[in-house]
């Protein structure tokens, strides 16, 4: 089969690699890849090599937001069959750390997630045609619904749990930072929970159109007025939460300007490795409440759902597709924030 392999920063290829030829286990499925997306930190795989502190050490296949068709079910799988459409989450928990054991099986101790260079060897992505998984990672999807979206499940999965973090947003008002997928989902996210007002920022243009189109009430280019948050950052802030997107120690500093005093701030996007400036005293002075959000757990299923019944359109972010065979220009387009948003692997 083929797979979409990293060997180094900038050096992304389709390989050829053996099907497994070991009979499928009891509880497994194989499930032959449909679509992929390409997410941020495969991105940044593909460009530097690392996300964060997780280098890329050998060759490892990209990839960890897909769905597929089953095409085998092994003998004990139950709720499963051939033919049937499905999407895969990528995380592995171990189901029997106290994490899992208390509901929060994403801080697993012993987490397996898709495509990822954190452990040694690397734990292999869903960049290819066929994938053998445990059943208990695939969630079936309409046979209506396109590949495409079934693969965006596991982005809103991430919007989601923000939102989840945030606590209680109905009525109330909302700044997003950072207009890329994960921001402009976070906004589809808040919407559907209700949030009365919402404003996004960013430093371009292209997202915040976006962002407007999926109906942001307000959106602000700092990149043209860097003083744009001015108003809502005086006396002691004006939002009741916000989410930060972006990952920048600029936006985080300007984010809890912004947000008001016994407001919540959650941070999704990650600032970079090392020890950042942070005026902590800001948070202590207006008791505001400092969550971080990392990957989802029960929010897979509920993404999966939200989209097979429309109840979250997701279809405006998907802005490209590209065969498998044309990976490196796939990238290559995905990273153009100006022309695209979510860019498709076809398997």
């Amino acid at each position: 089969m083929k797979c979409c392999t990293l060997y180094a920063a900038n050096d992304l290829r389709v390989v050829e690699q053996a099907d497994e030829d070991a009979p499928l286990g009891e509880q497994e499925v194989l499930v032959r890849c449909r679509m992929g997306g390409i997410c941020g930190s495969d991105l940044h795989y593909f460009h530097e090599g690392r996300v964060g502190n997780f280098e890329v050490v050998e060759p490892l296949t990209l990839g960890h937001e897909v769905a597929g068709e089953i095409l085998q079910v092994g003998a004990a799988v139950t709720g499963l069959q051939a033919g049937q459409r499905v999407a895969v989450n990528p995380s592995r928990p171990c189901n029997a750390c106290d994490y899992c054991l208390s509901g929060a099986s994403n801080h697993c101790r012993h987490m397996r997630f898709f495509g990822s260079a954190s452990l040694r060897p690397h734990v292999q992505g869903v960049f290819r045609q066929f994938l053998r998984v445990p059943a208990s990672q695939c969630v079936p999807v309409p046979a209506d619904l396109p590949f495409a979206e079934a693969a965006m499940g596991e982005p809103l999965a991430v919007a989601l749990h923000a939102v989840q973090q945030a606590g209680r947003v109905t009525g109330r008002s909302m700044l997003i930072t950072g207009a890329g997928p994960i921001g402009c989902l976070v906004l589809l996210a808040a919407r559907h929970a209700g949030a009365a007002e919402v404003c996004v920022t960013d430093l371009s243009a292209a997202p915040l159109a976006m962002a407007s189109r999926l109906g942001a009430d307000s959106v602000i280019d700092l990149g043209k007025t860097p003083d744009g948050l001015a108003r809502y950052q005086a006396g002691k802030g004006y939002f009741d939460t916000v989410i930060e997107c972006s990952g920048s120690v600029r936006a985080i500093d300007g984010a809890v300007d912004a947000t008001r005093a016994g407001g919540t701030l959650v941070q999704v996007g990650f600032p970079p490795v090392g020890p950042q400036p942070f005026a902590i005293n800001k948070l202590l002075a207006k008791e505001i409440a400092f969550v971080g959000s990392f990957r989802f757990h029960e929010e897979f299923d509920w993404a999966i759902r939200f989209i097979a019944e429309r109840r979250i359109d997701v279809t405006p972010l998907m802005t490209g597709v590209y065969p498998m065979d044309e990976a490196v220009a796939a990238f290559l387009a995905a990273s153009d924030r100006d022309r695209h948003m979510k860019v498709h692997l076809e398997f």
